[in-house]
């Protein structure tokens, strides 16, 4: 008698007594084998962020390999194709079809941290763009044609609308108010440093890793000089030309990481063409921004900066010729409102406590009425971008 309730499941008895084995076809098991095949496929792709879309190659280069870097650029390739530079600190910019006129001839693949310094690394020189001198690291132009005012300022929007630029300047020249300064105002406000101040550099780090973008002010001679004195090192229209270069690259000598100088007094010295003009071209050749304060009707650095290729900017106003808060106040209501007819405007002022707490809390008020705070430099002309 068969007893089918023994048998071991799954398992049959043939003739023999041996159990019966499953077979698979070779068929079989290759389609088993594509079906897992697809199924792994399709979950790889479903969880990819970006299907299809390959990442952008991103390449980057630190302050180091930019400094043992000597070998000059490569540019680009006869066809077209884009190549890889070398000397160049930070992500490469890479541009295709750069000599194309016609805007859709010029593709930009930028990595988002060129739109300005990572703030992590902001207080680091560029290495390319310094001079060794007998005075200390003066800013130049890199081989590749980069130049300070570009490397070093601060980004903003590129929007159309009302924009204002705030400079305040005499960083340096006292320790709590500069502290102050750095700490208190937002980063878009740009910051001028004067040379006869002291631990400059370290300011100068504290302000960049805040966002800052900076100037230096450079001297000049005023009208009773020297009974109104602005300083060491000034740049006098008596000294020779050697002289007042050599007066600037102090000045320019005393930090790093800044876009360019703005005058420092100097109704006398900018009236005139003849002691100016070598201070014009020894900034194009280096790459700064000159701003000029706007106090002096009769300043040639306007025609100059022109002729010289320099990029420029004008103050319209000083909006700390007093002291007291409303009267700040009124003077930001009225850079606002230029803004608003011109669409743009620099105020210039200095880094007295009752200035920065005034402009730091219009800056909160203005924001919201829709006025942009920019750096200086997007608010310059710039004759090499026409």
């Amino acid at each position: 008698m068969n007893k089918e309730i023994e048998r071991p499941l799954g398992q049959d008895r043939r003739s023999g007594g041996r159990p019966r084995r499953l077979r698979f076809s070779p068929g079989a098991v290759a389609a088993t084998v594509a079906c897992l095949a697809i199924i792994a496929v399709a979950g790889a792709i479903a969880l990819r962020p970006r299907p299809f879309h390959q990442a952008p190659e991103i390449v980057v280069s630190t302050p180091e390999a930019a400094a043992s870097a000597s070998k000059p650029p490569v540019g680009m390739a006869p066809s077209g194709q884009a190549m890889s530079t070398s000397g160049q600190t930070g992500p490469h910019i890479i541009h295709v079809n750069p000599d194309s006129t016609e805007p859709k001839g010029t593709i930009v693949i930028r990595d988002p941290s060129t739109l300005g310094q990572n703030l992590r690394m902001a207080h680091l020189p560029d290495r390319a763009l310094i001079e060794q001198s007998e005075m200390g690291p003066l800013p130049i132009r890199s081989i590749d044609g980069r130049r300070p005012v570009d490397v070093y300022a601060r980004p903003w929007s590129g929007t159309r609308g009302a924009r204002v630029a705030i400079v305040i300047g005499g960083l340096g020249l006292s320790q709590t108010g500069t502290q102050y300064a750095i700490q208190k105002l937002p980063g878009p406000v740009t910051l001028a440093f004067a040379p006869q101040g002291n631990s400059l550099d370290r300011w100068m780090r504290d302000a960049r890793q805040s966002g800052h973008e900076l100037l230096m002010q450079v001297p000049f001679e005023p009208f009773d000089y020297p009974n109104v004195n602005p300083g060491r090192n000034t740049l006098t229209v008596e000294a020779s030309p050697a002289e007042n270069l050599r007066s600037l690259h102090w000045a320019l000598s005393r930090i790093t990481n800044y876009t360019g100088i703005m005058n420092y007094m100097g109704a006398r010295f900018v009236a005139d063409e003849n002691v100016m003009e070598p201070i014009m071209k020894d900034l194009a050749r280096r790459g700064l921004l000159y701003l000029d304060d706007g106090t002096s009707a009769r300043s040639v650095a306007p025609q100059l900066a022109l002729k010289d290729g320099v990029p420029f900017a004008e103050g319209d106003m000083t909006i700390d010729t007093s002291h007291d808060r409303g009267d700040i106040l009124k003077k930001l209501d009225q850079l606002e409102a230029t803004a608003r007819a011109k669409g743009f405007a620099i105020g210039t002022g200095s880094a007295f406590q009752v200035t920065v707490d005034a402009v730091a809390d219009w800056i909160g008020e203005a924001v919201k009425r829709g006025v942009e705070i920019v750096p200086v430099t997007a608010v310059m002309t710039d004759p090499e971008k026409g």
